[in-house]
């Protein structure tokens, strides 16, 4: 099973960008679907978006279409939420998710990361 780690988050301002990244150790990544989801206090966890394991089918929630881009590079075993003109509805922890041979949509995770705070101010 896959060990994941996530990192890249922080403060920003509106319209600002960010990425995320996520390290999996394990040797199932590049079979694995990855995805994103985020989650703020009192609310349930929420699906961002997916990048199946042939590194082209991609999936998003329609909050962040045209706003975010998930990608991944199997040589490194990391996925990345890039993150562009970021809102204030945005700010939530993100969690990486794994699934192996998943498909699409929805996504299914069977492991998580701990999570990396996203926070932006208007």
């Amino acid at each position: 099973q896959l060990q994941l780690v996530e990192s890249g988050g922080g403060l920003v301002q509106a319209g600002d960008s960010l990425r995320l990244s996520c390290v999996a150790s394990g040797r199932t990544f590049s079979a694995s679907t990855m995805g994103w989801f985020r989650q703020v206090p009192g609310k349930d966890r929420e699906f961002v978006a997916s990048i199946k394991w042939d590194k082209i089918t991609t999936h998003y929630a329609d909050s962040v279409q045209g706003r975010f881009a998930v990608s991944r590079d199997n040589v490194k075993n990391t996925v990345y939420l890039q993150m562009n003109k970021l809102k204030p509805e945005d700010t939530a922890l993100y969690y990486c998710a794994a699934e192996l041979w998943g498909q699409l949509p929805p996504m299914k995770p069977e492991t998580w990361g701990q999570g990396t705070q996203v926070t932006v101010s208007s």
